[in-house]
């Protein structure tokens, strides 16, 4: 073999090699600052965390929490407006770079997409008109409970309520509509959605019963994506450190983060 097809035999093999570790190296951050654009989901329709504002348009913690994520990434923000069964769904399909939309860090979820360390946090309850007797999983049995398709609110009920009757619903707007319209008398929901009951239905006596569990809020990201989810864990820290993510949380839950949360960034 002349050492001139030698020589070229081995650029070229260098080159390739230099092209898959670029490749390996390459993931969804550069995609997002090449585009000028960070794609991020959210379920519009949660109250406090996402909704439509009197003028219509997008408002809540998420997403503020999502507009200062792309300010500080130098990109535009597209909000794709989702409902809460296709959070995951959006994500693996590529329809979406992250996923800000109350989404709770479980290990079911973590087993599917990458999760930031906690943003804010999330809790779940049971509550029910005054005349409903219940106070635990077990006064359930027999009951029809109303909850949102898709969320630890589905997993939670599912597992500790099994002599109950579920009813499912596709987002939280449709699931408060069930409530505030009687076609439902129980819920599992979160304290936002229970105040958005009783603003609209005072008359039902609507009022939490017990609370079912606490959960982190992580932003979600694909798996092997391991520079986006470094920037992101950098911001949420960075951003948990000055304030800023106890600021927008407080200013629409009206309380501060966990001191755990803050604490732990």
């Amino acid at each position: 073999m002349k050492a001139k097809t030698i020589i070229a035999r081995a650029a070229l093999a260098t080159l390739m090699m230099a092209g898959a570790i670029h490749s390996a190296m390459a993931d969804e951050l550069d995609d997002i600052k090449k585009a000028g654009v960070v794609r991020v989901a959210i379920a519009i329709g949660t109250p406090l965390f996402s909704y439509a504002d009197q003028n219509l348009k997008p408002a809540g913690s998420d997403v503020d929490t999502a507009t200062a994520l792309a300010k500080d990434l130098g990109v535009k923000l597209e909000l794709v407006q989702i409902t809460n069964a296709a959070r995951i769904p959006t994500l693996q399909a590529k329809r979406a770079d992250l996923v800000i939309s109350s989404l709770s860090v479980t290990p079911e979820r973590a087993k599917v997409v990458d999760f930031s360390n906690p943003y804010a946090v999330i809790s779940i309850i049971v509550g029910g008109v005054k005349s409903a007797s219940v106070k635990g999983y077990a006064d359930l049995d027999g009951k029809t409970i109303g909850l949102t398709r898709a969320t630890v609110n589905d997993t939670l009920t599912t597992q500790q309520a099994k002599g109950a009757q579920i009813q499912r619903y596709e987002d939280d707007a449709t699931l408060i509509t069930s409530m505030v319209t009687g076609q439902v008398d129980i819920f599992s929901s979160t304290p936002s959605n229970l105040k958005e009951m009783q603003d609209r239905a005072p008359q039902r006596n609507i009022e939490m019963k017990f609370e079912q569990k606490t959960f982190d809020l992580g932003i979600a990201m694909n798996k092997d994506q391991p520079r986006l989810k470094e920037w992101v864990n950098n911001w949420v820290g960075t951003n948990m450190k000055n304030g800023n993510l106890n600021t927008i949380y407080k200013k629409y839950h009206g309380r501060d983060l966990p001191d755990g949360v803050r604490k732990g960034a």
